[in-house]
């Protein structure tokens, strides 16, 4: 059982878990995967004994990993009020925020792991859909496309966005401004 700290009431293992894997974020995903468990144990100021007791081998720590990151990009989203927002502006908000995660959980996407796919559309996946059913009802986006189409060429342009900063050609906003510019141009209504 987890005990709390006196000083913070914030149970050590909490603390441990998140000092973990934020440290496995910025170490995993800055060197193209050449980083060791050890380097995780020691960004994190952790035993490699202690990081082993909370994730066993490469592959758990990996799963958190993309846990946390489906956690932060829904946080990221919605914090930018999606449902707010013209179509558009939406459109820009939903770049900015999943391309700034990405490029924290590179190591995601170089080494392909997998995520929940009904966390995912719970957390991710709806309010984008919802943004992209409003921008073909409402016109601005192309009708002859299925949003499910949409969606998933959007999701490529993403990926495609993150392996660019993640490469250093662009950095975080001109990515992201790039790949919303490209994509509405893209997908506008004739």
């Amino acid at each position: 059982m987890a005990r709390a700290s006196a000083s913070s009431g914030v149970p050590r293992y909490d603390r441990t878990a998140a000092a973990i894997l934020d440290a496995a974020a910025q170490v995993l995903s800055g060197r193209s995967g050449s980083s060791s468990m050890a380097d995780v144990a020691a960004a994190a100021g952790v035993s490699r004994a202690t990081l082993y007791r909370y994730y066993p081998d490469r592959e758990a720590l990996l799963v958190a990993l993309a846990a946390q990151a489906l956690t932060d990009a829904a946080s990221r989203l919605e914090d930018a009020a999606l449902e707010r927002a013209p179509v558009e502006e939406a459109i820009e908000r939903i770049v900015r925020a999943l391309v700034a995660v990405g490029d924290r959980y590179a190591v995601l996407i170089r080494e392909r792991v997998d995520v929940d796919p009904a966390e995912a559309e719970r957390l991710v996946g709806a309010p984008m859909r919802a943004v992209f059913a409003r921008g073909v009802e409402g016109g601005l986006f192309r009708q002859d496309i299925a949003p499910e189409v949409l969606l998933e060429l959007f999701g490529g342009a993403l990926v495609a966005a993150i392996k660019l900063t993640e490469q250093g050609q662009l950095g975080l906003e001109e990515a992201s401004a790039a790949t919303a510019s490209v994509f509405l141009d893209g997908v506008r209504a004739r």
